[in-house]
């Protein structure tokens, strides 16, 4: 009896194990699928589900969810480095994802990762610019439990790099297997579509903090040139933010050096019942 019981919670087990094995997940990013970040992510979680790796060709960093309607798109067969197949869509973060799901997946994903980005994405201002969350929100308005992933780093030179760079992002994958972990398994929250992961450049533990939405990431910072010809030109930058409110993301990587998470909604709608009572109607 004893040994028939074994048998059956033998095979309960492993028939979890397979069922989690081949769930599928989708990894896409802004910085390119040649980057250090994306394989990071893909390395992270293999162990727990089938990874499908398409990405745009180029660093994408900054163009939001901008979708390609005036030119053609084409998708390259990459070989990463570590010998799996990935595929480069000569587009934005959205049109990565678009092709993934409706074009080169047989299936749709179980999960989506957007990242693991270089640099961190918070605040209000800034989430919509950023291609890693573009990349997110695109596959989370499809009902696909979704999580955007950034690391910070020290370096602004190496923010906007295409292609591999030398971030170390061992810390990050760990925590990025811990997540998927949670979510392959319970799915996300009713009335939560993704999950904005930021990890901090020397954490102080392993684990994560929730927060909400700093104000913003930078203040815009113009720097107007002239041409030869004496034309105006304009480069658009930024000076880090740093009034960070207690309980954001900003405050939490920057004064506790720990994980965030902040669960996003995409229903932009406002309060509609203020608005009524506002136009008195």
């Amino acid at each position: 009896m004893k040994l028939l019981l074994k048998f059956f919670i033998a095979k309960i087990i492993l028939t979890k194990c397979y069922l989690i094995k081949y769930m599928k997940a989708l990894i896409s990013n802004d910085d390119g699928i040649t980057a250090s970040g994306i394989l990071a992510s893909k390395m992270a979680v293999e162990n727990l589900c089938e990874t499908y790796v398409i990405a745009p060709e180029t660093q994408q960093s900054g163009i939001g969810h901008a979708l390609t309607l005036y030119e053609p798109l084409r998708v390259n067969e990459h070989t990463l480095k570590d010998g799996s197949k990935g595929y480069g869509v000569t587009g934005t973060p959205t049109d990565a994802v678009t092709l993934a799901l409706f074009e080169i997946m047989d299936e749709r994903p179980d999960i989506m990762i957007s990242g693991i980005n270089t640099g961190f994405n918070i605040g209000k201002a800034e989430l919509t610019t950023s291609g890693t969350l573009g990349a997110a929100i695109e596959a989370a308005s499809f009902g696909i439990p979704t999580i955007a992933i950034s690391q910070e780093v020290t370096r602004d030179d190496i923010k906007f790099e295409n292609g591999a760079n030398q971030v170390d992002f061992d810390f990050a994958g760990k925590m990025l297997n811990k997540l998927v972990k949670i979510v392959l398994k319970k799915g996300l929250p009713e009335g939560i579509d993704l999950l904005n992961v930021n990890v901090p450049a020397n954490p102080s533990d392993d684990k994560f903090e929730i927060a909400n939405l700093s104000e913003r990431m930078y203040i815009p910072d113009i720097d107007k040139r002239l041409d030869p010809r004496g034309k105006p030109y304009y480069w658009i930058g930024g000076i880090p933010y740093d009034s960070h409110a207690p309980g954001s993301d900003g405050h939490s990587l920057s004064e506790l050096n720990r994980t965030t998470i902040t669960p996003l909604n995409i229903d932009l709608t406002g309060d509609m019942k203020k608005f009524k009572d506002y136009l008195e109607i």
